[in-house]
């Protein structure tokens, strides 16, 4: 895997990677961004996110699961000195479908967790991540 970030304008940076779709990041006004993207740390979380979700969906889909919709809502805590690395990370999922038992749900956020999700995998040796789930018959 690759990726470029080049600066865009005072604080700001656009990265691109293999895909090929373009983001864009920016710091605060107060160290001189313009607010125009998202913080690089967002990033890492909303990408924790979305590697987990994107795994919980999987397995709910290979189980020939009706899901009509998979959310996760992230809390993340920070170490108040530089490195301000993550702490503690409080993944909530909640997953909305047709007949879904909820062992199938706690399995797969379970397996996410412990086995599929890289970032989920790569973060737990700095932060504590707990999570759990919600799941809507619709």
């Amino acid at each position: 895997m690759k990726a470029e970030v080049s600066l865009i304008d005072g604080v700001s940076f656009a990265g691109v990677a293999d895909s090929g779709h373009r983001i864009v990041m920016d710091g605060p006004p107060e160290f001189g961004g313009l607010n125009k993207g998202t913080r690089p740390m967002e990033m890492l979380l909303i990408g924790l996110g979305g590697c987990s979700a994107f795994d919980v969906l999987h397995i709910l889909r290979k189980a020939r699961l009706h899901v009509d919709d998979c959310r996760v809502e992230l809390q993340a805590e920070r170490a108040q000195k530089v490195p301000k690395v993550f702490t503690q990370i409080h993944m909530h999922f909640v997953i909305s479908g047709k007949d879904i038992p909820e062992e199938k749900v706690k399995r797969a956020v379970d397996l996410s967790a412990e086995k599929y999700c890289s970032a989920s995998i790569m973060f737990k040796q700095c932060a504590t991540i707990t999570h759990d789930y919600e799941l809507i018959q619709t």
